[in-house]
Order: C-alpha cells, then sequence, then structure tokens
C-alpha cells in the first residue's frame, strides 16, 4: 500500500525551548545577579562594621567558590538542581518546604534591593548635577526616588515576563560586556589615583579595628560575645554575606548550559569567582583608600559613583565616568530585578510541579503561555516590600541576607546527606575527601556547610528586622505549603511520569513538564526553520531513552540538527481549540516529551521536539524523514522484533512511500554502551 509523502498537520510543544548556551553566556545570566551585589555590599557592610569591612567582603568572596562548588556538584546529579529539589532528595518534603520558604524570602528580597540601589545611583548623579550646574530644580530626595524607581522597573519586569518577552542571554552578555569596560577603567584608575595622589591604608580585621553600629549587633548588644575574636569576625562576616547572592541562579542556569555540560559548569563557576573578587572586593577597598572618612559616609548608598568622584583627573571627566558608571549600574541591577522574578518563577513552579501548590498556579496564560498567576503573586510581594523599606537599601540588605544565608546552608547540608545517601551515584565532588577503609568522609563538603550554618546562626541573633521578618515569612510561607500540600496531595500523582526506577541515573527527573501545544501546517524543514539534512530521532516510551540519548551524545553527529518526534492518537481540532488544555493529549505522550525534554537538558545538546498524529509509528516517522529531507532516522531496537526484523519492516514501508529516489541511513540502538545497527534505506 503506498504511503502519502506529505504531512499536512504536526504539534510543536511551543513552551520548550530545547536551545543551550556557552559557559560565557550562562556566566552573564549569573553575573547579572550576582555582580550586582557589587553597588551596595560594601557601603552596607561598612555601616555595620567600620573601615574593616573590605576584607570580610574579601573574605566571603573567597569563601563564595566553596559554596559554588556545592551548586555544581548538585547540578552534576540534578540537572534541575535548585534548592528544592536537592533538600527534598536528601531530607524529605518538610526540610525542603523551608528551604524552599527562606530561598523565596531571599528572591522576593532580590528585586527590591536591586531596584533601589539603582534609584539610589540615578538619584545621587542626579543631585549632583544639580549642584554642579546651580541648578535648585533638579533634586531629587533619595530614598523616595529610589523605592519609585524600583516600583517602575519592577512593574516594566512583570509585563515583559507576562506576555512572554525573554532575557535572552545575548542581553546579559552586552550588560556585562559594558560592566566589564566600567570595571577595567575603574580597576585603572584607582590604580593611577593610588599612585599619582596617595592612598589611606584600609584598616586590618583586628578586634581594635571593630566599630559595629548599635543596629549590627542586634541582640548581642550589652553582652560580653562580640569582645571574643571568633564572634566578632563571624559577625563581620555575617554582615558581609549578601555578597553571595545570585549563587541559585547558577542552578536555574544550569539547564542552559550547553554541551560538554558539567565542563562548562565548572568553567561559568570560575569566571563567576574571578569576576566577583576582582569587582565586589575591589570596589569595597578602593573606596575606603580614596574617599576620604569624612565624606564617605555621603557615599555609602552610592559607593561606586562616590568614588568616580574622587578618582585623579578633571571634574568634567570624573562626572563622565560617575555618569557612565550609574547608566552600566541600572542596567545590572536592573537585570538582577529580573533574574528575581526569574528564579522565583522558576522556583514555584518546580513546588507546584511536584504537587505542592494547587494547580491554578501552574496554569498558562492563554494568549501567551507564561505561568502568569505565580509572576503576579512574586511581584506583588516585591512592590509591597519596596514600599515597606521606603528606599531603605540598608533595611532590605539586612533582611536580604536571611534568606541567602539559610537556603545556601540547607542546600550544603542536603549535599551532605547526598553523599552518604547515595554514595555511588555519578557526580562531580566537592574538594578536600578522606578516604577511610570503605567509607569517603566529605571533608570540604562539611566544613563549608558548618561555615554556612554558623553565619545563619549569627544572623539570627545580630539582625532583628531580619530575623522577625524572615522567620515570619518562612513560617507563613510554610505553612501555605504544608497546607496546600495536604489539600491537592491526591493531584499530586498527577504531576509525575510514570517511569521505572533507572540505578543508573537514580537523580532521573520525575516531575512532568507543562506544556503548551501548537499546531502548524505542513511538516517541512522550513516549517522548523532548518536546512536539509537534519537527524530524527523517534521517541515513544518514556521509560525507553536509548535512542534519543545516543544520538545526542553522539559526537560525530553533535553539529547535526536533532528533532525528537513522537507519533501519537492526536486530536488535531481539539489541540487547535484549546492549546493550553493539557487534556486534549494523552499522559503518555506528555510523559514522553517530557523525558525528552529532560534527556536534552541533561546532555546539553539542542534539538527540535514535536508530535505526529498517526497510528503506525514506523511508517509514519519514515514520513517525517521524508517531509524533512532528513540524512538520518534512529531507533530503539523493538524488544518485541529485534534489530533484524525490524531492519527488514522498515525497508518494506520504506519502499511503500511514494517519493523521489533517495536514501536514508537509519541507526537502530539495541543498548546505550554499543554502537547502533546501521540499515541504509534505498529507493
Amino acid at each position: 500500500m503506498t504511503q502519502p509523502t506529505s504531512i499536512s498537520k504536526f504539534v510543536i510543544p511551543a513552551t520548550v525551548m530545547l536551545s543551550f548556551v556557552s559557559f560565557w553566556r550562562a556566566s552573564a545570566i549569573v553575573l547579572c545577579d550576582l555582580g550586582s551585589s557589587a553597588y551596595y555590599v560594601g557601603g552596607i557592610a561598612e555601616k555595620a562594621i567600620g573601615k574593616a569591612a573590605p576584607w570580610f567582603v574579601l573574605a566571603i568572596m573567597l569563601f563564595s567558590y566553596a559554596v559554588r562548588a556545592i551548586y555544581i556538584e548538585s547540578c552534576s546529579m540534578f540537572v534541575r538542581g535548585g534548592v528544592y529539589r536537592v533538600v527534598r532528595e536528601a531530607m524529605g518534603g518538610t526540610a525542603a518546604k523551608f528551604s524552599v520558604s527562606a530561598l523565596m524570602f531571599d528572591y522576593v528580597l532580590t528585586g527590591p534591593i536591586s531596584g533601589v540601589s539603582a534609584g539610589l545611583y540615578l538619584a545621587a548623579l542626579i543631585n549632583e548635577l544639580g549642584e554642579h550646574f546651580d541648578l535648585a530644580w533638579m533634586h531629587v530626595p533619595s530614598a523616595w526616588f529610589a523605592a519609585a524607581f524600583a516600583v517602575i522597573v519592577t512593574v516594566y519586569f512583570w509585563y515583559t515576563n507576562r506576555v512572554g518577552v525573554p532575557f535572552s542571554s545575548t542581553r546579559a552578555l552586552r550588560i556585562m560586556q559594558a560592566t566589564t569596560v566600567m570595571v577595567v577603567i575603574l580597576i585603572g584608575w584607582c590604580l593611577y589615583t593610588i599612585v599619582t595622589k596617595g592612598y589611606r591604608p584600609v584598616p586590618l580585621p583586628a578586634p581594635s579595628n571593630f566599630h559595629f553600629s548599635d543596629s549590627a549587633l542586634g541582640w548581642l548588644k550589652g553582652t560580653a560575645l562580640p569582645g571574643f575574636t571568633a564572634v566578632a569576625v563571624a559577625i563581620g562576616l555575617g554582615h558581609s554575606v549578601l555578597a553571595l547572592s545570585g549563587e541559585e541562579t547558577l542552578a536555574q542556569v544550569n539547564r542552559e548550559i550547553e554541551a560538554p555540560k558539567q565542563k562548562n559548569l565548572e568553567r561559568t563557576g570560575f569566571i563567576i569567582f574571578i569576576y566577583s573578587v576582582l569587582f565586589t572586593s575591589l570596589v569595597s577597598f578602593f573606596a575606603v583608600m580614596l574617599i576620604p572618612d569624612a565624606q564617605r559616609t555621603q557615599y555609602l548608598d552610592d559607593l561606586i559613583g562616590g568614588l568616580s568622584m574622587f578618582l585623579a583627573g578633571p571634574f568634567a571627566l570624573r562626572l563622565a565616568f560617575h555618569g557612565f558608571v550609574v547608566i552600566v549600574g541600572v542596567m545590572i541591577l536592573s537585570g538582577a530585578v529580573n533574574t528575581a522574578i526569574l528564579g522565583s518563577n522558576g522556583v514555584l513552579s518546580r513546588v507546584a510541579e511536584d504537587g505542592v501548590l494547587p494547580p491554578w498556579f501552574r496554569e498558562l496564560h492563554p494568549k501567551y503561555g507564561t505561568s502568569h498567576h505565580i509572576i503576579g503573586i512574586i511581584v506583588g510581594l516585591q512592590i509591597i516590600t519596596i514600599l515597606l523599606s521606603r528606599g531603605n537599601v540598608d533595611m532590605l540588605g539586612e533582611a536580604y541576607a536571611f534568606g541567602v544565608v539559610w537556603s545556601f546552608a540547607m542546600k550544603g547540608l542536603a549535599v551532605v546527606v547526598l553523599r552518604f545517601k547515595k554514595p555511588d551515584a555519578r557526580r562531580w565532588k566537592f574538594p578536600l575527601n578522606l578516604h577511610v577503609g570503605s567509607h569517603e568522609i566529605p571533608v570540604g563538603l562539611i566544613a563549608t556547610t558548618a561555615i554556612l550554618f554558623l553565619l545563619a546562626f549569627i544572623n539570627l541573633f545580630t539582625k532583628k528586622a531580619a530575623t522577625i521578618s524572615g522567620v515570619i515569612f518562612t513560617l507563613v510561607f510554610f505553612v501555605i505549603f504544608t497546607v496546600s500540600e495536604r489539600k491537592f496531595a491526591k493531584q499530586q500523582k498527577a504531576t509525575q511520569i510514570a517511569v521505572e526506577p533507572d540505578p543508573d541515573d537514580p537523580f532521573r527527573e520525575t516531575s512532568r513538564e507543562r506544556f503548551r501545544f501548537e499546531v502548524r501546517d505542513g511538516l517541512s524543514p522550513q516549517s522548523l526553520d532548518m536546512k536539509p539534512g537534519c537527524v530524527v530521532v523517534g521517541v515513544g516510551d518514556p521509560n525507553d531513552r536509548r535512542a534519543v540519548e545516543k544520538v545526542l551524545s553522539d559526537e560525530n553527529g553533535a553539529a547535526s540538527q536533532v528533532v525528537a518526534i513522537c507519533v501519537s492518537d492526536l486530536s488535531i481540532d481539539r489541540i487547535q481549540a484549546a492549546p493550553n488544555d493539557e487534556s486534549t493529549v494523552d499522559d503518555n505522550l506528555k510523559d514522553v516529551l517530557s523525558e525528552v525534554v529532560f534527556s536534552a537538558e541533561k546532555l546539553g545538546r539542542p534539538l527540535r521536539l514535536l508530535a505526529l498524529p498517526g497510528k503506525d509509528t514506523v511508517s509514519t516517522l519514515l514520513q517525517a524523514a521524508t517531509c524533512l529531507q532528513a540524512s538520518q532516522l534512529w531507533l530503539g531496537v523493538s524488544c518485541s522484533k529485534g534489530a533484524e526484523q525490524q531492519a527488514s519492516d522498515l525497508s518494506e514501508k520504506w519502499h511503500a512511500i511514494s517519493a523521489p529516489q533517495r536514501e536514508l541511513q537509519v541507526r537502530l540502538v539495541e543498548r546505550p554502551d554499543e554502537a547502533p545497527k546501521a540499515v541504509l534505506l534505498t529507493r
């Protein structure tokens, strides 16, 4: 029987973009969040600690590489290795809900502190210009202006995320390129100023040089504890720990890093480390060295801008550089506002996927296909936070550190637990491991986690406002998560993929991906914006990832465009009528598509994903290969037929297709660790 040569309708999971970015672009995305702290951490730390603050900021920046190593290890086990998934796997749902509640406090404050800081820099520049040009009208109240600016930026990014305008890696890269130019000029100019005009030494971090403000001691004020050197050092580090902001973004961006994923993840971590050490810590040192003590207090909310005004050279040139600093600052800090919304959306979507939140949270916007309910809630909380702070960046910074350090501490503890719970799982390991007999003791990992908990507990006693607000927020979210999970427990199973345990991959993703389906006309290379010669891989069983993972890991075909196709009994009319209604397709198709997404993310290889209506899977795949002018078709070997019989069936059905004479290479994958069987189809 002759088979048709064209496929008139096909289905695309429109919300899935399986393209990946280089480690440079991944670094830029993370630095848009982490690098923003350079604009405010130095001033906040000095207000709390005194002139010795730069040493504590430097110590936190050096320690950040150890924290980053925790994230690298977790990402080597979980492609989606955020706090919630790792803690849940290690210590169960209760600990996971507590951790994600603290993380949400972090994200809710990331946007406001970044937006307010950007507003303070902009207000300082406006006032500087007004004073220089003697324009009395050109003066704004810094705090209220900063709060208003932060609200405007937050609302803008609410709109872009709601309608689905992506904050691309290209835009992040451009921001970091501009920031790098500014940093290089700043460092070079500061060094020139030191050589030509001299500098004031930064006091060493000795007890005699610690000058804690009353608010910095919190409930320890009036006790003898701050008099102990170890406690004083811990307090200083606790007030500088918000420089660690952005580490969770590394776990979020891990999904998007291209192959070789693990190597590129390590490269990303190293680039972030070098950049943050040079930028964040040097800004604090140069500010103390070059800005006179009597005047530096005026610039603690505008530290880099103030630093630019005390460099050597003509005033007009310094003022112009101040403007450049502010423009770059507004870009990177605004980028951090957007990253906070994206991160919050990712975290809550993850929680909703596990059935902890009701299905309402996962509903996609009927027009834009975005999780607009989650975005609206997060932005609402951020705006309330901005208004309550009234533009006080110190208050925001103090509270922000609470969520940062507790989420990191719980993440570290979870990774430690997984070392003992799943010792044989494939992973990149945090350095410094001691072997005692057949056991391995992760000394470096345990030490880093212990330091994080030390900082978390010292912050509990030294930051009253942060402790009170953080505990209340965390408990409220924890109660919401707990009550919601119990109420919607029956629906939780519906969010899980029906897959069998995999001993080779104990951390296999099991939460079903959320899809929005789009029907397109006329399958062809042009309809997918591809060139002829692609590789088609057939997928049909969520428990059979042999073919898709083999083709994606095939180094010889890495440059080829891959199209993963699932053939299913689809109702095209139903999907066209309700693209956001996942009930229009069966659970098996959603499970198969989810598994393909997870495999592509794990390997960091791009592919196109689509579904075709059909009863005869093999014939439909051969038709699709013809329509796409594919060079290869990859399939898993049928357990019921075997490779020889399957090759014979393929040849018979290939000749039944009425099409111009051509050939197609077929690869039949029986075992992942074996070379596929090659079959050449010709007609």
